[in-house]
């Protein structure tokens, strides 16, 4: 997200390390800003699942990019709480964040807004499981297909704040919500959004030994 009154050219992972915001962004030292990162640099990641080595080597490059931009971040973000206190107060300008959490700035100062990444937001999909021994699946999928009802969207993201995934569901959002939504995405950002793949075993680890380094040479 970014204030765009203050950074009105600010599009994306990249910006967060450019020099004219030195000292005036923020982020989490978690996968996301791995991922993130990555995209930005022109890499796939999640192409790269499949060969770890080449992920490795992107993981390297992504430490490298973050570790060397570390003046320009005021501090790294643990929790929402901090983080919308220092976009608030003014004390960054831009940061890595959940789409959910610019929504809820924007309510208090329409200037900061969700800026899906021109590389592609990173994205997934809450869904409702059916376990395999389960006696009451037909009751299960009436329950499934009452809430994805038009007017049943509305109302559920009127409470979590989130768009369902149906066709149409910026419209669904209760006006409030629907405004932040639209300064945020056009439906072209819907269609480049980048959903997370499965994680295949070692993954995590190389990602949790690449967050230490960053941390350990940030301070984050």
């Amino acid at each position: 997200m970014a204030d765009k009154s203050k950074a009105p050219d600010f599009s994306g992972w990249d910006d967060l390390c450019n020099a004219q915001y030195k000292g005036k962004t923020s982020m989490r030292l978690k996968r996301t800003i791995l991922l993130g990162t990555a995209f930005s640099m022109g890499e796939d990641p999640f192409a790269a699942y499949s060969d770890l080595d080449k992920y490795q080597g992107i993981l390297d490059k992504v430490a490298d990019k973050l570790i060397s931009c570390k003046e320009n971040v005021k501090a790294y973000w643990k929790g929402g709480d901090d983080l919308q206190a220092m976009m608030l107060s003014g004390e960054i300008v831009a940061s890595e964040t959940w789409d959910s959490t610019a929504y809820k700035l924007f309510a208090e100062n329409e200037n900061i807004v969700f800026i899906p990444p021109s590389t592609g937001a990173l994205a997934w999909i809450d869904t409702f499981a059916l376990p395999r021994k389960a006696k009451a699946d037909d009751a299960a999928y009436k329950w499934i297909n009452f809430v994805m009802q038009p007017e049943m969207v509305k109302l559920m993201s009127a409470s979590t704040g989130a768009m369902a995934a149906v066709k149409g569901a910026k419209d669904l959002l209760p006006d409030d919500k629907k405004a932040a939504v639209n300064a945020a995405f056009s439906d072209e950002d819907v269609q480049n959004l980048k959903f997370f793949a499965n994680i295949p075993p070692g993954v995590e680890d190389m990602e949790g030994k690449t967050l230490e380094k960053i941390k350990a040479a940030t301070g984050g």
